[in-house]
């Protein structure tokens, strides 16, 4: 991430000079955490125009659902989070020096405010912020699967790995297990950025594995796998700092391929919120489905099945039962679905509650067509995604 790689060793530093019992200056510790840029006032920043929350929130906002934020804290003090949204209690920390972990939860639910054009993805969700590491690069996996454990009893039902551990364990597959049976969607970063290497607990299984793009769509972490299941903004990014001390603050241009999974986790409580009786496993699927294919139309291990479609993952209408794409497990023909159209936004920061019924009317009724892929494949042909507008 541009400009904390220096702080986060700082930080890491500190804490290992704090557990020998070597006093260390407060003053210079304050002078090595993370800190505002300023106030972003420019345009909608282009992750935020790709995800385009204002548009789903006729529909959800993500009332009801608990985020855990489990990598470096996040610091309760940015005036973006609405009072009450940061819950904390055992095992949470809010305040944040390396700042990573005040950045993702900002992607995921910092509140719209008049004074910038940034805001989170799912306003109405509240927050766990659990710290298990201040080193950049991961943790100790042992560490992050005590911190998913907390999560878990603290009934969190999404799971962002805003700084996963570059090494497994059997805690920490452990940990995932005991996630999925409890309900909880695991989402973690494909985050590694030299030749081979693999983040934790991305490629554990059953967790959901994003892939970092740009602008131009292209893959900006070195990390690859079979288990990169979808992609999402993760460069040039603009979010909550740390530090503001009660302000609205921000930091940008942000570059970090962790920051991926932020995008996906407020997206997954989106999803959640609208659909409350999908499985993790279900959610994955609509997810996957209804994300926009690369060139080739299949699989990419650094962009999984492809780039995130907000829109379309929330509206449409998909049958029970319906494999994800590949089919189950990753084999036989995909499957492709047409959202439901979205509501007019002729004012998309006022929309009535009248545009909010007829966008829930326009879900229901718009349905979902599935492909008759297989018929359609020996006839030479692939169907198209289309989305109505």
């Amino acid at each position: 991430m541009v400009g904390f790689a220096g702080k986060s060793a700082v930080a890491g530093c500190v804490a290992f000079m704090a557990s020998l019992g070597i006093g260390v200056p407060s003053a210079a510790v304050a002078e090595q955490c993370a800190n505002p840029t300023g106030t972003y006032t420019a345009a909608v920043p282009w992750g935020q125009r790709l995800i385009d929350p204002v548009r789903i929130w006729p529909l959800s906002r993500g009332t009801g659902q608990l985020v855990a934020v489990i990598g470096t804290g996040v610091d309760g003090g940015n005036g973006q989070f609405a009072p009450g949204q940061l819950l904390g209690g055992q095992g949470t920390q809010a305040d944040d020096c390396d700042g990573r972990g005040t950045i993702a939860a900002g992607i995921v639910g910092a509140q719209p405010d008049p004074s910038t054009t940034f805001t989170g993805i799912a306003p109405g969700a509240k927050i766990l912020p659990i710290r298990y590491t201040q080193v950049n690069g991961g943790g100790d996996p042992g560490q992050l699967a005590s911190a998913i454990e907390t999560a878990l009893n603290r009934g969190a039902g999404i799971i962002l790995i805003a700084v996963p551990a570059a090494s497994d364990s059997p805690a920490l597959t452990g940990a995932v297990s005991r996630a999925r049976e409890k309900g909880a969607l695991v989402i973690s970063p494909a985050a590694g950025s030299q030749q081979g290497q693999t983040s934790y607990p991305t490629a554990t299984p059953g967790v959901l594995a994003v892939g970092s793009t740009n602008q131009a769509g292209e893959a900006v972490q070195t990390e690859a796998g079979s288990y990169v299941g979808i992609s999402a903004p993760g460069a040039e990014l603009v979010s909550t700092s740390a530090g503001a001390g009660g302000t609205v603050a921000h930091r940008w241009p942000v570059s970090d391929p962790s920051l991926a999974a932020a995008h996906v986790a407020g997206v997954a409580a989106l999803v959640r919120a609208y659909h409350p009786e999908l499985s993790p496993e279900q959610v994955v699927t609509r997810l996957t489905l209804t994300a926009h294919r690369g060139p080739t139309g299949g699989h990419d291990p650094r962009r999984g099945w492809g780039a995130i479609d907000a829109y379309a993952a929330v509206s449409a209408s998909i049958p029970a039962g319906t494999p994800g794409p590949g089919g189950p497990p990753n084999t036989g023909p995909d499957t492709f679905v047409v959202p439901a159209a979205a509501p007019a936004r002729a004012n998309a920061d006022k929309v009535s509650g009248v545009l909010a019924l007829s966008g829930v009317a326009a879900a229901i009724a718009a349905g979902v067509v599935v492909a008759a892929v297989r018929r359609g494949k020996r006839r030479g042909w692939k169907p198209s995604r289309f989305r109505a507008s």
